[in-house]
């Protein structure tokens, strides 16, 4: 945990915002949107921004349903609220249908006496559908409703809250909720500096963790409890918060997404403007998905694909509410990186060992140190002891002047870009000198010092005052959460630095191919292999030569134009597995074996009762890597493409990538990095290796064709693609498609 912030620890994050160069904007119910930008499919560009000012800092409030009368839940909300408005500086107006007043302040009958503009409209009553409907009247900007019993009960809730929906959108009114609670309007310490931490949660009590990090320092500047976000979402707030100038890092916990392409444009946003994300997204297991939907009632979308998309946009996603603390307060606070280098400093050899071990199979570079710095290490430090990564000091060297001259030295190399020291338990004095000089030496310079504080006590001066009173020293308490918020530190400055949004590489126009694909598309229907192929055809995906019969005759005139050897196949729309059913014949090298081979596939059709378009008699490809290609469309994101290693056995090694177009070539290069087959790519046991640029070309192409065609396509599925030795291309040599 990061401690408090205290000092002189300062970043212009208002500079980076503007450096970033937004495009002019407009500004329409106050949401801010940037004109005419959208994709080929009409779909906008740019996260809209929502003027949420009003909202975290209204100038006047109106509570319906306000009450003093004790014992009433209503009552103590009340108080919260009075006690909100008085430090943000708004004027409370209680509304009330009998009382006068309510805690001595002047009350109103009803939204529609309301006589001067009111920024916010807190409602305490058990349906908001009529009051919102009334506030529609009024010049009401925001409105949270508290009520529950809507889209997490089920069927009847879900609808209900369609119709609250459909009321807020009427109305104008942006409202929070239904089904939140106070946290918005929670006590923030105003006496803590520094870059702050902004939360969103989806439910409120997992947001108390990070909340309560202001115990130790940390400032948050906002919290946005979102509930069933009937309007108001996660993305809006993500969006909100990446412009803010005193947000260094957003916090999430999110059960649901309610919109895939809401949060990834707000994603991109956040990452445009170098603001990290933080999230913990709970239904990576069946139960946990299930029970998410139960409690929000909102999609949790597959999970693969959410954490594709996480890491597509930058989305750093951590499994638990102490990893979303650590991690969330170091990127807010901690200064971009020199170096990637990792060195860990410690007074056990056996500490260093096993940290080092952990840290390098999380994929952190521990560079040995140059001879020279060795050298200069061993001055003070026994020349028996290792000091090229990890450094070892043996223990003595920390309880005097030696300490901070180790610990500067380390700091000095260019190679280091951060100095981690596991300091396993309390060992005074050691341990108190050694907290005092890695403080004084975070101090004086601009990399990052980490300690794990491994006591479990943490009652310690060492830990509490020294420690966690530095602004510029990261403290965690355990090896897994400094290794995880350190990796993460690392890989969100080399994503931003130089990121350039995939949506800027969204094509706005469709291509010839499309018009010449669209005429292909039969609604609600499979397409047969041959139809399957002039699809990718259109979009410049090579295919073998192959013509499409229905006499054995012009079968074998086919072989003879297409060259022997020659493959056949049965073709129609009802096939999406033909070599189960012997459907395939390989290796035909006679006109004799082609005739027979046409009078058996269609015979084995005809006792199948499957319906044919024809016989495809196809050229002989060579043997390179199969892979497979497809399109399929997630409930939350989309069409989504997927990459991975194909044939016969792409359901049992299920070794495959996803991502969600738009993206560029980085990102098809990135997929195949992820696949556990990679290496089959670059040639194994003597195979050459394969052409990687081909299939990079191929997923390209076809993340295109998943976007040009999304309002037409439901699913394409080229295995295998053939990925033949480097310099001859790929070749489709089986293809499916379902249209929508």
């Amino acid at each position: 945990m990061l401690g408090s912030t205290h000092g002189t620890f300062t970043t212009d994050l208002r500079a980076r915002v503007v450096a970033c160069g937004e495009s002019p904007r407009t500004t329409v119910h106050g949401v801010t949107a940037a004109p005419g930008d959208q994709d080929v499919s009409g779909r906008p560009l740019h996260a809209p921004v929502p003027d949420l000012d009003r909202f975290f800092r209204p100038e006047s409030v109106a509570v319906v349903g306000a009450s003093d009368a004790e014992g009433r839940p209503n009552t103590g909300i009340t108080r919260q609220l009075i006690a909100w408005a008085e430090r943000v500086g708004a004027r409370l107006v209680p509304v009330h249908p009998t009382r006068t007043s309510v805690f001595g302040i002047d009350c109103v009958p009803s939204v529609g006496a309301l006589t001067e503009p009111v920024d916010l409209a807190v409602l305490l009553v058990a349906d908001p559908l009529p009051v919102i409907e009334q506030l529609a009247e009024t010049k009401v900007r925001f409105a949270v409703a508290f009520a529950s019993g809507f889209a997490e009960t089920g069927e009847a809730g879900a609808a209900a809250q369609e119709r609250l929906a459909a009321a807020v959108r009427r109305s104008g009114i942006r409202l929070l909720g239904p089904n939140t609670n106070l946290n918005a309007f929670e006590r923030f310490r105003e006496d803590l500096e520094g870059p702050a931490v902004a939360l969103i949660t989806q439910s409120g009590h997992q947001g108390r963790p990070v909340f309560t990090l202001q115990e130790l320092g940390v400032r948050l500047s906002h919290w946005a409890p979102t509930g069933n976000e009937a309007d108001l979402e996660t993305s809006d707030f993500i969006s909100y918060f990446a412009g803010r100038h005193e947000v260094g890092a957003i916090a999430c916990y999110v059960e649901g997404l309610k919109d895939g392409r809401s949060f990834l444009l707000a994603a991109d946003r956040a990452a445009r403007h170098g603001v990290p994300v933080v999230a913990v997204k709970v239904g990576r297991t069946e139960t946990g998905a299930r029970t998410a939907a139960s409690h929000t009632g909102k999609l949790t979308g597959a999970d693969q694909v959410v954490d594709a998309a996480m890491r597509q946009y930058g989305v750093i996603r951590v499994d638990g509410l102490d990893q979303l603390q650590d991690t969330a307060t170091l990127l807010a606070r901690a200064r971009r990186p020199h170096a990637d280098g990792v060195v860990v400093y410690s007074i056990s050899g056996g500490t260093g060992a096993h940290f080092a071990d952990l840290a390098t199979a999380a994929g952190l570079a521990l560079p040995t140190l140059p001879a020279a710095r060795q050298d200069e290490l061993h001055q003070w430090i026994p020349e028996y002891l290792s000091v090229s990564n990890p450094v070892d000091n043996g223990g003595h060297p920390v309880g005097d002047w030696r300490g901070r001259k180790i610990i500067d030295a380390i700091l000095a190399d260019p190679s280091v870009g951060v100095l981690i020291c596991p300091i396993t338990g309390p060992f005074p004095p050691m341990s108190d000198r050694l907290a005092q000089d890695l403080v004084e030496a975070a101090e004086a310079t601009d990399k990052l010092v980490c300690v794990v504080w491994g006591s479990p006590v943490g009652t310690e001066d060492a830990y509490r005052t020294t420690l966690l009173g530095s602004s510029r020293v990261a403290t965690f308490r355990t090896f897994a959460n400094c290794i995880g918020a350190v990796k993460a530190y690392l890989d969100h400055h080399r994503f931003t630095t130089g990121y350039r949004s995939p949506f800027d590489e969204a094509p706005r126009t469709p291509s010839p191919s499309f018009r010449k694909a669209q005429a292909l598309m039969r609604p609600g229907r499979r397409l047969s292999e041959h139809a399957a192929k002039q699809l990718l055809r259109a979009y410049g995906i090579r295919v073998p030569r192959e013509q499409l019969v229905t006499s054995a005759a012009a079968a074998v005139r086919a072989a003879g134009l297409v060259g022997y050897p020659v493959v056949m196949k049965a073709s129609g729309a009802q096939l999406a597995h033909k070599t189960e059913l012997g459907l395939v014949k390989v290796g035909l090298t006679s006109a004799s074996q082609v005739r027979d081979a046409y009078r058996e596939l269609t015979d084995i059709a005809r006792f199948e009762s499957i319906d044919l378009d024809g016989i495809l008699v196809c050229q002989m490809v060579g043997r390179g890597v199969e892979m497979v290609v497809g399109v399929t469309r997630d409930e939350l994101f989309g069409p989504t493409v997927t990459v991975g290693l194909g044939g016969v056995l792409v359901e049992v090694l299920n070794d495959t990538a996803v991502r969600v177009p738009p993206f560029g070539e980085r990102e098809a290069r990135s997929m195949l990095a992820e696949l556990r087959g990679r290496a089959l790519l670059d040639g194994v046991r003597g195979a050459p290796p394969a052409d990687v640029d081909a299939l990079v070309e191929v997923v390209l192409r076809v993340q295109r064709m998943a976007l040009e065609l999304d309002g037409d396509l439901a699913e394409l599925d080229i295995n295998p693609l053939m990925v033949l030795p480097r310099g001859q291309g790929a070749v489709a040599l089986d293809a499916l498609a379902v249209c929508r």
